[in-house]
């Protein structure tokens, strides 16, 4: 039988890191969108098969002259110079060559950024029909942790992506994104939030209620975009 995701032993799966330097580390991402994930991929390469559409932005100048222009298109939404790459008839990424990435040191952002744990650390599923190659290295990560602390740091996160598909209904539209990825970033981005408004909500019942969390939610968000856009991952399937 599978241990569950939380036990501390990574014997039966693929080691993820500790999770409080993990969750760590992807907020500072987040925060800057700068920062590069230090994910243990190993042999796989599912994020690389699994027919996204890659965000390159204007400022990636090392990664525009690699990448043939003839493979690249306007980004939908996004201000001119923002550029997405595509996917070719098998699902794989161009830029994939052998089984490895031909620009891997000049790669996009977005790539750098992608780290196929925060589904496993939030709970959100990846389309497996979609997507299997990334569902079954989901399904194979494993935590560990300091303390109990880290537990329950991993516990509010995995409650903050529960309440945010439970309560969809409550977001105006456009809040939530629709791509998992994005949404499980989100519930990393906003799991200290979320975590004072449920004590404050089990302190008194009648104080927070689902509508008025997801409000301070929204609240936060868009105070956060006045400064500056949350980086939630570009990749889009």
């Amino acid at each position: 039988m599978k241990k569950d995701c939380r036990e501390s032993d990574p014997s039966d799966g693929v080691a993820a890191g500790e999770f409080s330097a993990w969750l760590q580390g992807i907020e500072a991402s987040l925060q800057s969108g700068l920062s590069s994930a230090d994910v243990p991929c190993g042999s796989c390469r599912g994020c690389c098969r699994s027919s996204m559409f890659i965000h390159i932005g204007p400022g990636e100048t090392r990664t525009l002259r690699r990448v043939p222009r003839a493979l690249l298109f306007p980004a939908p939404g996004l201000p001119k110079g923002n550029v997405l790459l595509g996917y070719n008839d098998k699902g794989e990424c161009p830029m994939l060559q052998n089984g490895e990435c031909s620009i891997y040191e000049d790669r996009p952002q977005t790539c750098r950024d992608y780290d196929c744990r925060v589904f496993a650390a939030t709970g959100v599923q990846v389309d497996e029909q979609a997507q299997p190659e990334i569902a079954r290295r989901v399904s194979e990560w494993v935590f560990t942790y300091d303390g109990e602390q880290s537990r329950k740091q991993h516990e509010i996160v995995q409650q903050a992506a529960r309440f945010l598909k439970k309560n969809a209904d409550l977001f105006p539209p456009g809040v939530l994104p629709r791509h998992p990825a994005q949404l499980a970033a989100l519930a990393v981005e906003i799991h200290r939030l979320f975590a004072k408004l449920v004590t404050t909500s089990s302190k008194d019942a009648t104080a927070t209620s689902d509508a008025a969390i997801a409000d301070a939610i929204v609240a936060a968000l868009r105070a956060a975009e006045t400064h500056s856009a949350p980086a939630r991952g570009k990749a889009q399937s």
